[in-house]
């Protein structure tokens, strides 16, 4: 059980908590964006995070953008493994909050903007079943102790695993309007991680036909193992005076024939054998046997005994920004950012911790990629606008912290090609106060198979999103927003070995978010 909790702690539960952008990265940073999910080219408030040089643009005075997000999401796997007892999984993610705030100071060439958003994470996942990795090896049970003399068809587990993981970004930046067509922006992000792990694998029961269970049912298979191990290493001791008198060369019968041993006990030492006894066995052979079942049943009672982990990692780190706006016209502006790696390392800190995976104080990497992000607005008739951007995301050269089955991989071994979005939004003016805005949002993984496991894919989406504006007079503006993000299936093919054959995985997920903001202009 032991080695199963490793798989689950390792499978790097928080790199796949995102839920628009890349693979460590949200880019669903205003309400603005969910009603469109194209807004690199934006000269709203919300361009604290997706345009900053455009916020020369905005009119002299102070500017505030209060948002949140309600994200929901649902991961669904499949296992063809035929021993599991069901082989579909499913694992919900949460969101009730998901904040961001955007503020700005704009005066004459010079905006000063500050701004506080989950840059990556913002959920918690609950898996009350666990997944295909944890439950495989229990699966296999039963057939193995059936190939070992003890007839066994059943199993069950009680597996519960939660985790939590966010990373908060708080934004500093200058926009310098250069010229009438030019504008530039410095700022830093200052970026705090944490991610929570707690669950515990427990009570895993089988139903030997054995004599330590004679109902035939569900036992505790620890307890199961334990006490063959103490029987034993029990019927081990007993032979001991025999050998010491020069009787370990004596098969059973012959120990019989002599009045060492009576006929019942020689029975019992080799009914407690089972299939690995035969009549030309001497004792110091039986002896050896049974030394060897007793210290084979307490390694796996050792194995199944209850697990748990409660522990937290954190870290911080900083990662420069740089953009550009270039205003073209009135009607036509592209904006330009990019966001330099963030190397982020995480400790442990750990409360209770019983698979050995996390050591207090210990560090691990999490960086998040550099990124790119081109857009472009136009407004194409007086009611019309059109917007459209790419994200680009520097994945080959961060350190996820990925690894398979325990050991670190590097990059180039599971990510072929970078992550990349491509996104096209439309606004139009019902009213002078009121708007209404659809968009879509196409992402490509450039993961491979090796990249996957049950707990950490990668895959390809296309989001739909749409919503209003709502101008409640010069000052305060309402956003409303809602997407639905639809993941591209994939899946992996696994050979198990030992006569289990080949096994294949498939991955989904789905993603409803509805949002709400204010903007506020003095």
């Amino acid at each position: 059980m032991r080695k199963l909790f490793v798989l689950l702690v390792a499978a790097g539960f928080s790199a796949n908590m995102a839920y628009s952008g890349g693979i460590m990265t949200n880019t669903n940073q205003s309400a603005s964006y969910v009603r469109m999910l194209a807004r690199d080219a934006s000269l709203g408030i919300d361009a604290v995070y997706y345009n900053p040089a455009g916020l020369t643009r905005l009119a002299d005075g102070f500017h505030l953008s209060l948002n949140n997000q309600t994200i929901s999401q649902t991961r669904k796997i499949n296992s063809s493994f035929g021993l599991l007892n069901d082989g579909e999984y499913q694992g919900n993610v949460s969101a009730p909050l998901f904040p961001s705030v955007y503020a700005v100071y704009k005066t004459g060439r010079l905006a000063f903007s500050g701004g506080f958003m989950p840059v990556g994470g913002g959920g918690g996942a609950e898996y009350e079943r666990g997944l295909p990795s944890f439950e495989t090896t229990f699966a296999t049970v039963p057939i193995l102790l059936s190939t070992q003399g003890i007839p066994t068809t059943a199993y069950d587990v009680d597996i519960f695993f939660e985790g939590s993981s966010i990373f908060f970004g708080g934004q500093l930046g200058v926009s310098y309007q250069l010229s009438d067509m030019v504008d530039l922006y410095g700022g830093i992000r200052y970026v705090t991680a944490t991610n929570t792990y707690k669950g515990h694998l427990q009570n895993f029961q089988i139903n030997p036909a054995h004599m330590l269970n004679p109902g035939g049912g569900l036992t505790n298979a620890y307890g199961f193992f334990n006490t063959i191990a103490t029987m034993a290493s029990g019927a081990a001791s007993s032979v001991q005076p025999i050998i010491d008198g020069g009787g370990g060369g004596l098969t059973l019968n012959q120990a019989v024939a002599l009045n060492i041993i009576t006929q019942n006990q020689a029975d019992q030492l080799a009914g407690g054998l089972g299939a690995a006894y035969n009549d030309g066995l001497n004792i110091s052979q039986i002896q050896g046997a049974y030394q060897t079942t007793a210290a084979t049943a307490a390694d796996t009672a050792d194995e199944l005994v209850d697990r748990r982990v409660d522990a937290k990692q954190t870290g911080t780190a900083l990662a420069p920004i740089l953009g550009v706006n270039l205003s073209f016209s009135d009607n036509f502006n592209i904006g330009i950012k990019y966001e330099f790696l963030t190397k982020l390392e995480l400790e442990n800190d750990t409360e209770v911790d019983e698979t050995g995976m996390f050591p207090d104080g210990a560090k691990t990497r999490s960086d998040m990629p550099a990124k790119l992000s081109v857009g472009a607005a136009y407004r194409a008739t007086p009611y019309l606008n059109i917007s459209g951007g790419i994200h680009y995301y520097f994945d080959k050269a961060a350190d996820y912290g990925k690894t398979i089955a325990g050991s670190p991989v590097p990059n180039d071994q599971v990510i072929d090609n970078n992550f990349i979005e491509l996104a096209l939004g439309l606004e139009y003016d019902l009213t002078d106060n009121l708007l209404v805005s659809a968009g879509y949002l196409r992402t490509q993984t450039g993961v491979n198979e090796m990249y996957h496991s049950d707990l950490s894919h990668s895959l390809s989406t296309n989001t739909f999103g749409l919503g209003g504006r709502y101008a409640i007079n010069d000052m305060i503006a309402v956003n409303l927003g809602f997407l639905m993000t639809f993941y591209d299936e994939d899946s992996k093919v696994m050979n198990y070995g030992a006569g289990l054959g080949t096994v294949t995985e498939t991955y989904n997920r789905e993603v409803m978010v509805f949002a709400v903001g204010l903007d506020f202009s003095f």
